[in-house]
């Protein structure tokens, strides 16, 4: 048996991406002390953050159809982990705020590529696997979230904790995504536009991505936050509200290819709606540590399903190019993780933490009464 395969190639994608997210998600409280960042301001520089993605989503689509998905996820995770050290190393605001534009435009660019290569990985193999690949994403950054822990605990400079976990990471999965792969040839007739933005149904699809990517992006960028300012964790425990997140969301993706055959992609999408929804109840309703820990876990069982699901009904969409129709799901669909956190923050500057986190439960809703437009269709390859 080969040890590089292409499902091994494209979940080492996934975990490079996730691992380095979750290593920049648990460490926002001492990037916040170390510049001397308020909510406000912090918020600022999340914003700064989801511009980089949002420019990089059409880019990487238009490259992943041109050059091959694969060489644009391998060139995009190479910038990924050059971004986040440049982010550690950053003397001053200025230079800050412009290694976190050009780490969340890798990020997302990769995003992008991966999944568009992944596509291609479950197209060959005729057989569900998005949710496998999106686990491996969960589960790199549930590792990088507790390397974050860890380094919290021990006080270790950013700079150390980003450039060992950033090289080590990147050189073992790039190692396995140098596999040679042959892309499927599916293409539309409609030329595409240099901005990806869905239409049709993929709007909906998108919408649907992107309320659950809020919550995403929320939990990474404000759980240990929140954590620490509504129930006095420490800087270290309040760094598993990720790391709780993300292991129920490898667990759940592991099993929901299965699922997903068994009560169909509707059914599916639903009930991760309502999972959301009772997790964000729990985050947000007054209590200790515990309970807000669980409703993490909770909303991860919750959002588990739902990306996979949309980017795969995405990658099938026959009006538009593969690269192209994912990266338009991405622009608003991933446009919410980046987007999301900081205004979440800016709604907490003007009301409370508890209050803006809460408006996930709603959107948590609209996953629940959209989840019809993810039935998935069968194009040819």
């Amino acid at each position: 048996m080969q040890i590089r395969s292409p499902w091994r190639a494209v979940s080492a994608m996934f975990i490079l991406n996730g691992g380095l997210y979750g290593v920049w998600a648990s460490r926002i409280p001492t990037l916040a002390n170390l510049h001397e960042l308020g909510a406000s301001a912090l918020g600022l520089l999340l914003l700064v953050m989801a511009a980089g993605g949002l420019v990089s989503f059409s880019i990487a689509g238009r490259a992943a159809d041109h050059f091959g998905a694969k060489y644009a996820s391998i060139y995009g995770g190479i910038g990924c982990v050059l971004g986040l050290i440049a982010v550690a190393i950053s003397p001053n605001i200025f230079t800050l705020s412009i290694a976190v534009f050009l780490f969340g435009g890798f990020l997302g660019g990769t995003d992008v590529a991966m999944n568009a290569w992944a596509a291609e990985v479950e197209r060959s193999a005729k057989r569900p696997m998005m949710a496998s690949f999106h686990a491996m994403f969960s589960l790199g950054a549930g590792i990088g979230a507790s390397s974050g822990f860890f380094a919290a605990k021990h006080a270790m400079p950013l700079a150390a904790h980003f450039s060992i976990v950033g090289i080590v990471l990147g050189t073992t999965t790039l190692w396995f995504a140098m596999i040679a792969w042959q892309p499927s040839k599916r293409r539309s007739e409609n030329k595409p536009s240099m901005i990806a933005f869905p239409r049709g149904v993929l709007l909906i699809v998108a919408l649907i991505a992107f309320c659950c990517s809020i919550g995403e992006g929320g939990v990474a960028d404000w759980s240990a936050y929140i954590l620490v300012e509504m129930t006095n964790a420490t800087e270290s425990s309040a760094a598993l509200g990720y790391t709780a997140f993300s292991i129920t969301m490898v667990i759940v993706r592991l099993m929901a290819d299965r699922l997903v055959v068994q009560i169909g992609a509707v059914n599916a999408a639903r009930a991760a709606g309502i999972f959301a929804m009772v997790g964000v109840i729990f985050v947000v309703m007054p209590g200790a540590y515990i309970p807000a820990l669980i409703g993490f876990a909770l909303m991860g069982v919750g959002y588990a399903v739902v990306i996979p699901l949309a980017f795969s009904r995405a990658a099938n969409e026959p009006s538009m190019n593969q690269g192209a129709a994912i990266a338009s799901v991405a622009t608003l669909g991933y446009g919410g993780m980046l987007i999301g956190p900081p205004v979440i923050g800016f709604l907490a500057e003007l009301t409370n933490i508890r209050f803006s986190f809460g408006i996930l439960a709603v959107l948590a809703g609209f996953i629940v009464y959209f989840a019809g437009f993810l039935e998935q269709r069968e194009t040819s390859a």
